[in-house]
């Protein structure tokens, strides 16, 4: 067998044997949601992380001022380890030229990204993998929703790039 295979199955046998198929069952804080409108509607914040709490609830690990830079949110998204996940939401804004145009405009998308490192434990992963649906859910008005699991996913360029795919030309 080839080590991809050896590790595929050594994944599914993990899968059946966790309680986490299916519903996490992990719930959502009340302060979840006050950030995220905090953020979307009256634009306090730039940012916030989530994390899982004693792997019972979503709740609010950091938040950035609206002048805190995309480096610090990925160095909050980032700072409970190498191992560890968590969700990170974002207000992130860019140039924008319509086609056939000389006007520059200036763009705002929130985007919610699921941080979870290839040296995360897999029960960690599947926590967090199954949970994201749930807070998803729940954060009404996010306009893009990524993965990331290494630092080139996470990169300012590629949030850009795929945020930008989804403008009228």
């Amino acid at each position: 067998k080839t080590t991809k295979l050896i590790l595929l199955d050594s994944l599914l046998q993990e899968i059946k044997h966790s309680p986490l198929i299916m519903s996490s069952g992990v719930a959502i804080a009340d302060d979840c949601k006050n950030v995220f409108e905090e953020i979307k509607k009256n634009k306090t914040h730039r940012y916030c992380v989530f994390f899982i709490k004693d792997e019972k609830f979503i709740t609010v690990e950091k938040m950035g001022g609206r002048d805190a830079s995309y480096d610090d949110f990925l160095a909050d998204l980032q700072s409970g380890g190498e191992g560890e996940c968590r969700y990170g939401l974002y207000d992130f804004e860019y140039e924008h030229q319509c086609q056939g145009t000389t006007e520059v405009s200036k763009k705002q998308k929130l985007f919610l990204m699921s941080w979870c490192p290839d040296s995360a434990k897999i029960k960690k992963k599947m926590l967090y993998a199954s949970s994201f649906e749930t807070l998803k859910k729940s954060l009404v008005g996010v306009h893009k929703f990524i993965q990331a699991t290494d630092a080139s996913e996470a990169s300012a360029s590629e949030v850009e790039k795929q945020l930008r795919s989804t403008d009228r030309v």
